[in-house]
């Protein structure tokens, strides 16, 4: 629902992009059939035992203090699966909470939508990660490991997707404030770590390079809350800073407007040709 939902702001100015969340997105959705499926087989003849509503009885049909200890740890921990679901798969997670639409993250931005999708793929694929440890079923743990490895392979096509739209740091429009950009506060009491994300020059080189704020208290102190700071680790000014906002405002902007049609618009128009491959033309 995720990349189903990001797509449609990116239909008309990034086709390329709207067919990619598109086409994954639907895949996503053939993968549900297949959870739904392994679900519903694993549990097979469940259903139709609860269609013999004339005779079925659980309680009548414990015997002895494991299967009552085992039919009240079901009542406990999903009392709502068989008296609602039929014995199918159910929109929840495994505590019983509803899927809603409140997990889908889109941004309108891809350079935000393509970062949230690739963080998505990886929670899903440490998931099916450890959800193949507990199952010794050859057929579940195939189906699992197909799952999983769809995953990586979708993290690697949303990471080549943002690797298409220059420049995407940072995600957005708007640059950040060079007083602020480089540094690294030492908030932690203890061993100090140093490392390529406090010390160096970063993600940035060309001469630039991380300030590290051994005593952020002190610091704050002498530059009166970051208001008279000078920043060490960048020669950006604010000045050049609102030059590239201004620029990068207008580019972003001009790609949008430039890929919408003048005057009427239709949602079932797509711009075909401009995505067809030589071979199909």
């Amino acid at each position: 629902m995720q990349y189903f939902v990001q797509a449609f702001s990116a239909r008309q100015p990034y086709p390329e992009k709207y067919d990619l969340l598109m086409d994954i997105a639907t895949e996503e959705f053939s993968h549900l059939e297949i959870v739904g499926a392994t679900i519903t087989m694993l549990l097979d003849g469940v259903n139709g035992e609860l269609k013999n509503a004339a005779e079925a009885n659980p309680i009548t049909k414990l015997n002895g203090k494991s299967s009552k200890e085992s039919f009240i740890h079901e009542a406990l921990a999903n009392p709502q699966f068989l008296a609602l679901s039929g014995g199918g798969p159910t929109l929840t997670n495994s505590q019983g909470v509803p899927w809603t639409g409140a997990y889908v993250n889109a941004n309108g931005d891809l350079t935000v939508d393509l970062r949230s999708d690739i963080a998505a793929e990886s929670r899903a694929k440490i998931v099916y990660e450890y959800l193949l440890q507990f199952t010794d079923d050859p057929h579940v743990k195939n189906t699992l490991r197909f799952l999983m490895t769809r995953e990586v392979a979708h993290f690697q096509m949303f990471s080549a997707a943002l690797e298409t739209i220059q420049p995407n740091f940072p995600p957005g429009v708007l640059q950040g404030d060079p007083r602020f950009t480089h540094e690294y506060f030492n908030m932690s009491n203890g061993v100090d770590a140093r490392g390529p994300w406090n010390e160096g020059q970063g993600p940035w080189g060309d001469g630039e390079h991380w300030e590290y704020i051994e005593d952020p208290i002190k610091h704050v102190v002498d530059t009166r809350g970051e208001v008279d700071h000078n920043p060490e680790g960048t020669s950006r000014t604010a000045k050049e800073v609102e030059r590239m906002d201004k620029q990068m405002s207008k580019q972003r902007s001009e790609e949008v407007r430039s890929r919408l049609p003048k005057g009427e618009n239709q949602w079932s128009s797509y711009p075909q040709t401009e995505l067809a491959s030589p071979r199909s033309k």
